[in-house]
């Protein structure tokens, strides 16, 4: 089955095809308790709006789409403002006390913990995060025209900034192309498109509309409409295995609480279609159902907190083998 978007999402025909489709979840039960396991995640992530803004269907057609024929979790919040700190609670657990956007390179930002790279590959499981834009595979640069790396995540971590394989692990979309195209795909992979592309802005010039808010909006919704196609066309989309595409945002507006309510859609190649989520989420719970996908059950920080759930009816699989080696 073509599960592509150019004859779907786009034109928000199969979201809307049946007044009543979407379902409430409920989490499973008994022998369902466990998150399936995946072979490939690809988690996508923007910048700073809304989960009312982008999910009302005007302003991001496509990414409302996605959340009506997939999997949306309604109440899914940030922890805290500005960027920097969500990205490294999505692949540390926790924010370690940043609170701000200085460098990675500031007092304080450079941290000594394990983190989701070093669990992959305790796992002998493969990573890599694709940064539109990056100067260079592994660039320590603090920002560069469109790149920012407050939006890293990984870069705050002292073991990848002194990782040998650094350049292989951290590299631009142009190398995600190839490595969609060549089948050769990491079984996590963290996307960050550009500060044109991911919603966020870029200040003092740019194209018009990469600094006006609707522009900014339309220009990132098209872009995941980009990255959502090019992956459901790879090899590992297609398989047998599981794969999901997790699209989520590092923050809401500056005057939410907390880190504010953010979208957060989940895009199974074997899971759930028409279901929506209620269960409230938060980064350390996205970040411990990729742990959980990948069999790694060490939780990192506040991921293995009591209070947090995994995403269980977003990503659980019914049908696929692949599922059941967990």
């Amino acid at each position: 089955m073509n599960l592509g978007l150019s004859s779907c999402a786009t034109g928000l025909t199969c979201a809307f095809l049946v007044a009543g489709a979407v379902s409430i979840a409920a989490a499973p039960s008994g022998s369902d308790l466990r998150v399936p396991r995946y072979a490939h995640i690809f988690l996508i992530v923007d910048e700073n709006k809304s989960y009312e803004r982008i999910v009302n269907g005007q302003d991001a057609p496509v990414i409302a789409a996605l959340a009506k024929q997939y999997g949306t979790a309604t109440q899914f919040s940030a922890e805290a403002h500005p960027s920097e700190p969500n990205y490294v609670a999505i692949v540390g657990g926790s924010t370690f006390g940043i609170a701000d956007d200085a460098p990675f390179s500031s007092s304080g930002h450079t941290i000594d913990a394990p983190n989701l790279s070093t669990q992959l590959q305790s796992s002998r499981l493969t990573w890599k995060g694709y940064y539109e834009s990056l100067p260079e595979p592994g660039s320590l640069t603090i920002g560069s025209g469109l790149y920012a790396s407050k939006h890293s995540g990984f870069l705050n971590f002292r073991s990848v900034q002194q990782d040998p394989k650094r350049g292989e692990h951290l590299v631009d979309f142009l190398q995600m192309e190839k490595d969609l195209q060549s089948g050769d795909i990491p079984n996590f992979a963290l996307i960050v498109p550009n500060l044109c592309n991911d919603m966020h802005g870029a200040i003092g010039g740019g194209p018009f509309d990469c600094w006006t808010a609707r522009g900014l909006i339309r220009r990132g919704d098209n872009e995941i409409k980009t990255l959502v196609d090019d992956i459901m066309a790879s090899s590992a989309w297609r398989s047998g295995a599981n794969a999901a595409i997790v699209i989520t945002f590092d923050e809401g507006d500056s005057g939410e609480a907390g880190g504010g309510h953010i979208p957060t859609i989940v895009v199974t190649n074997h899971g759930p279609r028409h279901t929506t989520d209620p269960t409230p989420y938060s980064h350390y719970s996205l970040l411990r159902t990729i742990e959980d996908a990948f069999g790694i059950h060490n939780y990192l920080a506040h991921a293995g907190d009591a209070s947090i759930v995994p995403m269980l009816p977003l990503f659980a699989v019914r049908t696929a083998p692949y599922s059941r080696r967990n």
